[in-house]
């Protein structure tokens, strides 16, 4: 296992962004159907398989609207729970 080993006096400094994670976000976004109204979920990666479960949930549904890297989701026109 590698390591990083820091010498020195000074304490770390700095910010780094943490992209969002697909095993994270699609059980969030399923979720979501859970609610009475709308979410807005923030720090969505741009993948198929995010594309794939929206598809999904609109055809039952549910209006997704995506902008930039966040999605809202109003389950309140839920029509049926069978993909």
């Amino acid at each position: 296992m590698d390591k990083i080993i820091v010498q020195g006096g000074a304490p770390l400094k700095g910010r780094i962004t943490v992209s969002g994670a697909k095993n994270a976000v699609l059980p969030i976004i399923v979720a979501s159907l859970l609610s009475e109204g709308p979410c807005h979920i923030q720090d969505v990666p741009h993948l198929a398989d995010v594309e794939t479960i929206c598809d999904v949930i609109d055809a039952l549904g549910v209006r997704v609207s995506a902008e930039g890297s966040s999605l809202k989701i109003d389950s309140s026109a839920l029509r049926g729970c069978e993909a």
